[in-house]
């Protein structure tokens, strides 16, 4: 076999590592999304990101009460397909005025610091558009 042939499977092997990786990543976010939505019945979600072009990427999950204050803070970040979710208990029962008080404090690496101000602000959009209606807005409801 030639060497460009050999390049060739090299690539071809490598391409199908990548995508079965993708495929456990997304697996593990829907995970996630699922048992957020089964435990909490009401509230709102907010979902922020920063995509890392040669840095680390981020992805933080805040789900907050009707009273906005933080039930749930999850942080995803990673370069590699093998990034997980964690919980940062600190910063559950927060409310989100508090928690963008710590923003303004730079208590936050940059790209976290960008990625949950993305979520805050989307959980408080959330919280303005509700119709008053029970269920967690912000996510589709999972049927189990």
């Amino acid at each position: 076999m030639a060497i460009w042939q050999w390049a060739l499977l090299a690539l071809a092997l490598l391409w199908g590592f990548q995508s079965l990786g993708v495929w456990f990543q997304m697996r593990h976010y829907t995970d996630v999304m699922k048992g957020i939505s089964n435990k909490y019945k009401d509230g709102y979600v907010g979902a922020g990101h920063v995509r890392g072009r040669f840095g680390k990427g981020v992805i933080v999950l805040i789900v907050v009460d009707q009273e906005l204050v933080v039930r749930r803070f999850l942080e995803m970040s990673g370069r590699t397909v093998f990034a997980k979710f964690t919980r940062q208990d600190a910063l559950e029962g927060l409310t989100l005025a508090q928690l963008r008080a710590q923003l303004e404090q730079n208590r936050f690496q940059p790209a976290i610091a960008h990625a949950v101000r993305s979520a805050i602000e989307q959980a408080e959009r959330l919280a303005g558009q509700s119709d008053g209606r029970e269920g967690l807005s912000g996510l589709k409801p999972v049927e189990v």
